[in-house]
Parts: C-alpha cells; sequence; structure tokens
C-alpha cells in the first residue's frame, strides 16, 4: 500500500511538536484519553441536535487496554468514531483540529433557528476540549508506531490508519464491529534514560489517569489483576491458597469537586481534598471556591494553609495553581496565576478556555490565563480584606506564617503593588501593644503629629529600648515596630500612607515642631559646645559625618542616628548579604545635652584636650553596641573602659 506524506509544512514540524511542546512525555495518555473523550462527546452532541433515539450518556465510556508480550497499549472509545476523509483530514494534517472544526461546522449547518438554539442548548451540556489537534501526535513520543482503527457512527466499513512517524503514514480498509476509536502504541524499548516500560505498567497507568485525568467526564476502564484468597475446603488445615483474578476497574472520579454546588460540599470534603491533593496533614485555614463566566469562565477552589511550609523561604520553593482544562490537568504548578505575594495559596484553576496543547512558553503571553490570574488575585485579596475585617485573631496568625511575603510584595519592583498590599500589612504598635493596620494607626494620630513613625530591630522588646524612642514617646506618639529584615525597606517603599509620610525613629531629623524657647535653649548649648563638640568628632576620625546635642533624647547619654541615603538598618542587612561588597550608613552621633556624661566631657576637655579621644571612643562605641551594631576593637574598648574606672577610683 503507497504510503502517504503529511501535509503540515514538512516533517521537520512534526519532529519539532513532539519534542517541544510537551515537556514530560508521560503527557501522551492524558491527550489520548481527552481525545477519546471528545469523540465521545460529538457522538453526545448529535444525539441532542438531531434527537437519535437509544443513546445514553451512562452507555459511554473509554478502555485503556495493555499487552506486555506485544508491547502494545490500546486506548479505544465507543464515540462518533472517524470516516476514512476524516482520518486523512484529522490525523494526515498535523495542526489540524477535527474538535475544533467539528463546533463550528455543527453551527453553520444549523439553517433554522430552532436547529441553532438546539445546537447552543447542547453545547451547553458537554465541552470539547481538543482545539489545536496536535495532542494525538504526542503518542509518537513513546511509540515506534502508531495504529488507528476506527469506525464512524453510522457507517458500515470501519478504517485503519498506521504511521511509524515523520516517515508518512497509510490508510486501509479494517474490520470493527461498533462505533468508536481504538489507538494502538507499540511503545518502544527502554532505553538507561527513558523508562519506556513504564507505559505497560498498571500501576504507573493508574497513576498518571489519577493525575492528569481523573475529572475526565466519562468512565475511564482498565482490566487490573486482583488476588484473592480461595475457599478452603472443610476439614483442611493446610494455609490457605491465593488465586490471582482479571476484573475491570474505573480508574477516574469522573466529576471534579470545583464543579460541585458549594452549598452541597462539606467542610470535611473540601479539608480532605486539600490534605490528598496537597499532602498537607492540617486542615487548611481558608477555603475560596469561585467560579466566574463570562468573556473569561473557570472555576476556582484555593487555599491557604494553615501554616507556611518548611521550605516556603527558601529558594527550593516552587509557587504555582494547577491548571485543568474541562477537568484534564495542564500544569501542576502554573506560576503564571499567582504573583509573589500570592505564593502561599494552593490550589487549582480549571478553564474550557484555554488549550491542552499549550507549552509554559505559549502560557506566558496567553491573554485569557493573564485575565484569569488578574481575577484570581483579586479574589485573594478580597477573602483577606474580608478576613482581616471579621476575624482577626485568625488573620493574625495568617500573617505571622505569610505576612512576611506580603512585605516583600510592598518592596518587590520598586512598589509597584504597595498599593495593593498596604491595607493587608500589620506591624507591632508601641501603644497598642499587639499588631495594627496602618489604617487604624493613622485613625489614632494625634492633630499635631504630622508622620508615620517607626523603629526597626531584631525584636520588638529591643526596640521598645531603643534611646530613639524616648521623645516620641513623652508626646505620646504611637511608633511602628519592625522585626523582619525587610520592614525597613518596605517602609522606604511605602512612602506614605493617606498623605501620611513615614519616618524612622533614627532619621537625623524627627520633624517635630520646637517652641521659641526650646530653639533659643537648643541653639545656646550648640555655640557653647561647639569646640567640644568639633574634637570629638575629630578623635572619632571620619566614623561619624556630624557630632551634635540630641533633640530626642531624655534618659541615654548618647545615641547614634543615619544621615541621609541608607539608614543603618539597611546596612546591617544589606551587609549580611553575601554580596562580597560592603555599604555604610552616614552616622551622625547625638549626646544628651541633659545628661552628666555633657559635663564630664567639658571638665575632660578643660583639663586635657587629649582625653576627649577616649571618652569619644567609648561613647562611640557604646552607640554602636545600643544600636546591634559591632566595634571594631572590642579590646580596646576594654581596656578604654578599664582605665575610665581607674581614674574614677583614683579621685
Amino acid at each position: 500500500m503507497a504510503k502517504k506524506q503529511f501535509k503540515a509544512e514538512s516533517k521537520r514540524l512534526l519532529d519539532l511538536m513532539i519534542h517541544s511542546i510537551y515537556t514530560h512525555k508521560e503527557i501522551f495518555l492524558r491527550e489520548l484519553i481527552s481525545n477519546a473523550s471528545d469523540a465521545i462527546d460529538k457522538l453526545y452532541y448529535k444525539s441532542l441536535t438531531e434527537k437519535i433515539s437509544g443513546i445514553s450518556r451512562d452507555d459511554f465510556f473509554i478502555k485503556i487496554a495493555v499487552d506486555k508480550a506485544g508491547r502494545s497499549l490500546t486506548i479505544s472509545d465507543n464515540g462518533i468514531g472517524m470516516t476514512k476523509d476524516e482520518m486523512e483530514a484529522n490525523l494526515g494534517t498535523i495542526a489540524k483540529s477535527g474538535s475544533l472544526l467539528f463546533k463550528s461546522e455543527d453551527m453553520e449547518k444549523a439553517d433554522t433557528d430552532a436547529k441553532k438554539k438546539a445546537a447552543e442548548k447542547a453545547g451547553k451540556k458537554i465541552d470539547i476540549i481538543g482545539q489545536f489537534g496536535v495532542g494525538f501526535y504526542s503518542a509518537f513520543m513513546v511509540s515506534s508506531d502508531v495504529r488507528v482503527i476506527s469506525k464512524a457512527y453510522g457507517a458500515d466499513t470501519a478504517y485503519e490508519w498506521e504511521s511509524k512517524g515523520t516517515d508518512g503514514y497509510t490508510i486501509r480498509e479494517s474490520v470493527k464491529e461498533d462505533a468508536g476509536t481504538d489507538v494502538i502504541l507499540t511503545i518502544k524499548e527502554s532505553t538507561p534514560d527513558e523508562k519506556f516500560d513504564d507505559y505497560l505498567n498498571a500501576w504507573q497507568l493508574r497513576s498518571l489517569v489519577k493525575r492528569y485525568s481523573d475529572y475526565i467526564r466519562y468512565p475511564i476502564r482498565m482490566d487490573t489483576e486482583k488476588t484473592r484468597t480461595k475457599d478452603a475446603k472443610a476439614g483442611e488445615d493446610a494455609e490457605p491458597e491465593t488465586e490471582t483474578y482479571i476484573e475491570e476497574e474505573t480508574l477516574n472520579s469522573m466529576v471534579p469537586l470545583w464543579k460541585r454546588a458549594k452549598s452541597k460540599i462539606s467542610e470535611e470534603e473540601y479539608n480532605g481534598f486539600y490534605k490528598e491533593k496537597f499532602g498537607d496533614y492540617e486542615a487548611p485555614m481558608k477555603v475560596v471556591h469561585t467560579g466566574v463566566e463570562g468573556v473569561v469562565s473557570y472555576d476556582a477552589l484555593l487555599y491557604i494553609p494553615a501554616r507556611a511550609p518548611y521550605n516556603y523561604y527558601t529558594k527550593d520553593f516552587e509557587k504555582g495553581l494547577q491548571l485543568y482544562s474541562s477537568g484534564v490537568l495542564i500544569m501542576d504548578k502554573c506560576s503564571e496565576l499567582l504573583p509573589d505575594y500570592f505564593s502561599f495559596v494552593r490550589g487549582l484553576v480549571d478553564s474550557q478556555d484555554l488549550s491542552l496543547n499549550i507549552s509554559r512558553e505559549m502560557l506566558q503571553h496567553d491573554r485569557q490565563l493573564k485575565a484569569i490570574a488578574q481575577r484570581i488575585e483579586k479574589k485573594i485579596k478580597a477573602e483577606l480584606t474580608e478576613m482581616l475585617a471579621k476575624d482577626r485573631e485568625k488573620y493574625e496568625t495568617f500573617f505571622e506564617n505569610f505576612g512576611l511575603q506580603l512585605k516583600f510584595g510592598v518592596y518587590d519592583k520598586f512598589g509597584m503593588n504597595k498599593e495593593a498590599l498596604q491595607d493587608l500589612i500589620l506591624f507591632y504598635s508601641s501603644s497598642e501593644k499587639k499588631p495594627v493596620t496602618l489604617a487604624e494607626y493613622v485613625s489614632r494620630m494625634p492633630e499635631d503629629q504630622k508622620f508615620i513613625y517607626y523603629a526597626v530591630g531584631g525584636t520588638t522588646e529591643k526596640i521598645d529600648k531603643l534611646p530613639q524612642t524616648e521623645l516620641l514617646k513623652d508626646k505620646g506618639y504611637e511608633i511602628l515596630y519592625g522585626t523582619d529584615d525587610v520592614d525597613e525597606f518596605a517602609f522606604k517603599m511605602l512612602m506614605s500612607y493617606k498623605e501620611k509620610n513615614f519616618k524612622s525613629v533614627s532619621e537625623g531629623d524627627l520633624g517635630i515642631e520646637e517652641t521659641e524657647e526650646e530653639k533659643k535653649k537648643a541653639e545656646e548649648q550648640a555655640e557653647s559646645n561647639k569646640y567640644l563638640l568639633s574634637a570629638v568628632k575629630e578623635a572619632l576620625d571620619g566614623k561619624v559625618s556630624e557630632v551634635r546635642l540630641s533633640k530626642r533624647l531624655k534618659t541615654h547619654p548618647v545615641v547614634l542616628v543615619s544621615g541621609d541615603g541608607i539608614s543603618i538598618e539597611m546596612e546591617k542587612v544589606l551587609n549580611a548579604m553575601p554580596t562580597g561588597e560592603k555599604v555604610k550608613a552616614e552616622r551622625i552621633l547625638e549626646i544628651n545635652a541633659d545628661h552628666g556624661i555633657l559635663n564630664a566631657l567639658k571638665k575632660a576637655f578643660e583639663k586635657d584636650k587629649d582625653a576627649v579621644k577616649n571618652y569619644a571612643s567609648i561613647l562611640y562605641d557604646q552607640a554602636l553596641l545600643m544600636e546591634g551594631l559591632p566595634i571594631d576593637d572590642p579590646v580596646a574598648f576594654s581596656n578604654a573602659v578599664c582605665s575610665l574606672i581607674e581614674k574614677t577610683e583614683s579621685v
């Protein structure tokens, strides 16, 4: 029989399609099962539109059969089948979709309004999956030979299509009793790199069906070998014998949980599905079940876990939702569906508007997928906002687990998403002694307070003792405490909230207005101590850009604050990173004008100007320690303190 060549652009197209569109070879089974489901849908659709009697949806099925000895795998259906011309058109032309053509032609053939309405009504009851017409050829990834035996519904003759790949195909008459299609694959021999034998293993096939095609609407059946105990004869004391037998088993569950009405799904069912599907031993904190119909239609079942996975904040964690097309798994983790700041969400999205035959590269440019992702993002935010408003305790538990990711989202991409996230983040309050929102903070601000003040450090206890907070607390101003490395960067990126700018307690200027009396006193003190302050700065030999009298200290002797540019907290975080290059914030040393240390410095300066060097070094190192920074020379610091003690004892 003369071999025909494929009608596509070239043999290279088939080779490229097989090796590039599909990342995993196991996907072939999903594609062939989906094609079988389409064939059944077409016949069911035809029965509805043409009012054919004797056809029931319950009669349809897909069958998988394995012949290990002959290395063959057969996927059969009792759907609409194909004529010789349809075989030529659908299997002889790569990237031509019989399903897509079926859908469009059926509407065109409806020459009356009644027929069109019947077609539309029938179309709502089924959902033909395949559209690109390339999925069938994934079979060549695992097969050395592919045969298709098909008999069209209502036809008298069956036909067989056969191909070994890019060298072409043949079509001949065949024998088949009932309408439907058998796809018979001769599985390749295994190699050190590829375990093709897996596709002749019943357990492996069952696993693939469960993973990719569990929600195909028709039963997928397979004969499986099982073991049972023989009935023992009366009076026998011997060990019971076992025997093997063959039983037809349905491999798929058929009805997706997310396709059922929410009112008919119990909390136990939602939680059980989550635990089984995503391997978590705890029930989720939140379940979001939503469906959208319109320009883009989809169903989504989303879960917020009770706690962060052990590897969540590591580079090993992979975000993404499972992506389905009409109940058929396309991708296990589709990262395009979730922004990074909502990467903690687990779940799935199922849309009939997406094709099965789509690669990750194509997904990145798919407008429908982007539209779904935007709606998913809005839905997650709305659910979190509602949780924050109606169940504060649960939200605070959520934030303990995943709040860090929201803060990263505020800072990431130069603050592009800060407005979307700013009302979801919490910070510990110096006055409320609990986490608060930015809105709650602003609502309590006194009329004379111009800025939202914040302080960043290791723990709330350490921050609460910072010298920089004294004046603000004395004035009754609330301070937000940040204990995560990203907090300083997040505050800087936020810049403002409800027209109130953020200001660190460690900034050089706290922005607090002074009375005329306070200004005059400060000017007089600065003038009378300018030579002393200059001597202290000189003694520190470039370690600080300025030494001045403090307006923020009440009881502490000294403090380090930041100048323009990066802050001291940023310096700590950036220098802890393995980047190699170190950065340094501009440092200003402030001395408390009302503390006894200033008088001690004055006396030392009057008696012996060189003695100021020792005092200056001790005060600077003391300020470093209070700021949580390492001192340059611990031994020198210890010696300087001891020398000071000795002088005190000798007086």
